[in-house]
């Protein structure tokens, strides 16, 4: 039987990277001694609080169909969050609330890419943009930053052509934990505005900022008609699970995204949206206290794999992961992370899997114990120090 050409645009590098740690995860539900550094999934529990509302809800009744684009209270606390981080005045009708930022990225997607569009996205980049990206038809265009993974303009303007449509920058970036500057941004506006481009800003780490400040592209003059941002609960309010992504978009996108959303989700589920609202307002400071405890706990990975000669580290300007340069052990990153596994019991992500820019680093993520964590650094020194 045939199949749609889109199941294998939905395959690939990306998928296969996840294999050791879905080893990783087996062993230790076996009970095994493996250390997990591999997914971004805090350790934190979601604030009672948060979980309460939702509880409150359930019991209330609030089962039933809720409003495609989300509930009026969530979209006004949404808007009334990103207009205070951003500076960008934000309706409640720019709001879309979606199951997770991926869904919010493909409905993008499916707006404003069709078959044979380009878009460009700097690399390295999240495992699954490229599937969400390109499943109707549209061709991803990378592009590398290869000074210390923050961009250059000039390679963003080379790879503009004709069919260019879209630009995606992630700031605070996953896997890098880079923060791109106002500067940065203002010359992507520039090219975006110059060639009539939209611009897809993924914001998720937005409160897990360590040094330096964000910057929402769509705050730049110009740029708040042309970007939809992308953001979510489940980095700062320790929710992966409860699936909560929205998107910002100028109010040309709101028909187009209530049609998808009708097609696709049929709207988020009320209880899980009464707990957002909660998030928002009541509980809005707990990302700040997740972000100091991830503060130090980047600084302790760090320190710790200093000890590993020959081992370069970027440290993070924010997020919960860690790059490690491992090419000077003359092993791929591939291989880096299948012998450190099959050692040490330690599952780190092949960096490959975020773009060829990436190939020789590791990803190390630091959603762990502090306890955990040194445990999980000695081991990959002491792997090291055999090579």
């Amino acid at each position: 039987m045939k199949l749609s050409s889109a199941v294998q645009r939905i395959s690939g590098e990306g998928a296969e990277a996840w294999e050791i740690h879905y080893l990783a995860r087996q062993a230790r539900d076996r009970g095994e001694d493996a250390i997990v550094l591999s997914v971004g999934d805090p350790d934190f529990a979601t604030p009672a609080p948060i979980i309460d509302s939702a509880i409150t809800a359930l019991r209330d009744g609030d089962t039933h169909y809720s409003a495609i684009a989300g509930k009026q209270a969530l979209r006004e606390a949404i808007a009334e969050d990103f207009t205070t981080q951003s500076g960008v005045q934000c309706a409640p009708s720019q709001v879309h609330v979606f199951g997770g930022t991926q869904n919010a990225l493909f409905a993008a997607s499916l707006c404003l890419l069709e078959k044979g569009d380009e878009v460009i996205a700097l690399e390295p980049m999240y495992i699954s943009y490229e599937a969400t990206l390109c499943i109707g038809g549209a061709n991803l265009v990378r592009v590398s930053q290869p000074d210390n993974f923050r961009p250059r303009a000039s390679l963003i303007a080379a790879a503009i052509t004709p069919a260019t449509r879209a630009i995606v920058v992630t700031t605070p970036n996953n896997p890098t934990g880079v923060v791109m500057t106002k500067d940065e941004l203002q010359a992507v506006a520039e090219l975006a505005i110059k060639h009539d481009l939209w611009v897809i800003a993924d914001e998720v780490y937005t409160d897990l900022v360590f040094e330096g400040k964000h910057q929402s592209i769509a705050a730049l003059p110009g740029m708040a008609e042309r970007t939809i941002t992308i953001n979510s609960l489940s980095k700062s309010h320790a929710m992966t699970g409860w699936r909560v992504g929205w998107a910002i978009s100028p109010p040309i996108m709101e028909p187009h995204f209530n049609n998808l959303s009708l097609c696709m989700l049929y709207g988020l589920a009320g209880f899980i949206q009464e707990a957002a609202i909660t998030a928002l307002t009541d509980q809005r400071h707990a990302s700040a206290e997740m972000c100091d405890i991830y503060r130090a706990r980047r600084d302790l990975v760090c320190t710790e794999l200093a000890a590993a000669e020959g081992l370069q580290v970027l440290k993070p300007q924010a997020g919960m992961y860690v790059m490690a340069d491992v090419r000077g052990y003359g092993m791929s990153s591939d291989q880096f992370s299948r012998e450190l596994f099959a050692e040490q019991m330690v599952s780190v992500l092949d960096g490959r899997a975020f773009g060829q820019s990436a190939d020789g680093w590791v990803r190390i993520s630091f959603t762990l114990s502090e306890e955990e964590l040194r445990a999980g650094c000695q081991r990959i020194v002491a792997f090291l120090a055999k090579r």
